[in-house]
């Protein structure tokens, strides 16, 4: 068995998972909110191959085999808050996530803070789902309430009117959290989520995503690279394989 081959071929494997997660970093390097999917790289011990040549008396030399493995990851790592002057944009300063429900009634978390009207004037995502507030209930502004003013702790108000407090919620361990479609997570089977005090929220501002749309670009052309250097690793040695055979009729 050509172990090398094997080794290839792993890698290759690798390499698409990288190329999947540059992919849809690229398409979403625009969506508010959005945190960037990484890939680390591993080697994985699967045993020992024995050479033929003996390294002590009645014993054989080996020498350790190990494969690629490559497993996906997020970056929490906080994007830069831009400035839209829109009275329903707000971002949070440090940790945290905007609680939302979701049409099945579930809650999720988001970084995105691009809020909506509905028909009805409750206050949703830019997806549609309701913005909660700290008491789990959505918010609903009022027709000809005034202007819409957010404060740092979240309070949203209408002249003097308090309607709510969004609700911004942190988690002991990010990892833990679930992506969802359109920069939502869902909370792991252990995580618990807990009200952010002091959020910091700001109005008028937007959180763009955490990515580099030139890092991922470049990460892109290291995907290939590598890519086409393990395809002729497998070619010389499916030839050698061949010449051999061929040689031994």
């Amino acid at each position: 068995m050509n172990i090398g081959l094997y080794q290839s071929a792993s890698a290759l494997s690798g390499l698409e998972r990288w190329q999947e997660s540059v992919s849809q970093n690229i398409a979403s390097s625009q969506t508010a909110g959005y945190r960037k999917r990484t890939t680390n790289f591993s080697a994985e011990m699967v045993g020992e191959l024995r050479t033929g040549t003996r390294a002590t008396a009645g014993h054989t030399a080996a020498v350790p085999v190990s494969f690629t493995k490559a497993s996906t990851g997020i970056s929490f790592a906080q994007g830069v808050n831009q400035a839209t002057r829109r009275e329903l944009d707000v971002a949070i300063q440090g940790n945290g996530f905007f609680e939302v429900q979701r049409d099945d009634g579930s809650k999720a978390y988001t970084r995105s803070g691009e809020f909506r009207l509905s028909a009805d004037r409750t206050l949703t995502t830019s997806d549609g789902n309701p913005v909660l507030s700290d008491g789990g209930s959505p918010i609903t502004l009022v027709a000809g309430g005034g202007p819409v003013t957010i404060t740092a702790d979240g309070t949203i108000s209408q002249g003097d009117t308090a309607l709510g407090k969004i609700s911004v919620q942190k988690f002991a361990n990010n990892a833990d959290l679930i992506p969802l479609a359109g920069g939502l997570f869902a909370p792991g089977a252990n995580s618990r989520p807990e009200a952010v005090e002091d959020p910091g929220v700001m109005q008028g501002y937007v959180e763009a995503s955490n990515i580099s749309s030139l890092r991922e670009m470049v990460d892109l052309i290291l995907v290939s690279r590598a890519y086409e250097a393990n395809q002729k690793v497998i070619q010389t040695v499916d030839d050698e394989m061949d010449k051999t055979l061929n040689a031994l009729g």
